[in-house]
């Protein structure tokens, strides 16, 4: 993608660059396919899912096509720098990797419906890649929101990494960690969010 970037080696808090105390450009307040805020609040009973799985262009047009998905947006997730830019995370200096966030109605698609499709779309044995899209932004992960995703989340990456040890692939290295939302998922800039309906 742009500015590409082949670092594969995640970069430590102590190194990682110090970023913004707010977003250094405008946030995107409408989901240009859905019509609905991006940023929230979201309705009530709605729950958030958070998914790395390589470039986010792609990957968020697969999960806003899902019935019971509410909204879906793009961003930085799982790394140090606070408000970074795109430029910045594709430097490898910032430890966040490109992320959807997913806000979904249990009622309408379930936890593990998301961590189904997750995991059919992208390879997740491939490490800090996917495809040509090399970089540790790239990388595939879960972040966990809640303490009740974490069952889940493990349980589908062990079911999906036997199949795929029993297909010749190797090993799943999906990252699976807490996040909090407030202060650890930042949305990307406009031009990122919905980027193939644009497009």
């Amino acid at each position: 993608m742009l500015f590409a970037h082949t670092r594969t080696e995640p970069v430590d808090a102590a190194h990682a660059l110090p970023g913004s105390q707010t977003y250094p450009y405008p946030l995107a307040t409408q989901h240009v396919v859905t019509g609905r805020p991006l940023v929230g609040p979201y309705p009530a009973g709605t729950q958030v899912a958070i998914f790395g799985l390589g470039c986010f262009w792609g990957a968020e047009e697969i999960f806003w096509q899902l019935p019971g998905v509410w909204v879906t947006a793009v961003g930085y997730a799982g790394g140090y720098t606070p408000h970074p830019t795109y430029e910045q995370v594709c430097t490898g200096r910032t430890g966040h990797s490109e992320a959807v966030l997913v806000a979904f109605d249990p009622a309408a698609v379930s936890y593990d419906d998301l961590l189904a499709r997750f995991f059919e779309a992208h390879d997740p044995t491939q490490g800090m890649r996917q495809g040509n899209d090399v970089g540790t932004q790239y990388r595939s992960a879960i972040y966990l929101t809640t303490g009740d995703q974490r069952a889940p989340a493990e349980r589908a990456r062990d079911a999906f990494g036997a199949v795929l040890r029993e297909r010749g692939y190797g090993e799943v290295t999906t990252e699976i960690a807490p996040i909090d939302t407030a202060t650890q998922f930042f949305f990307a800039e406009d031009l990122h969010q919905q980027y193939l309906a644009k497009n």
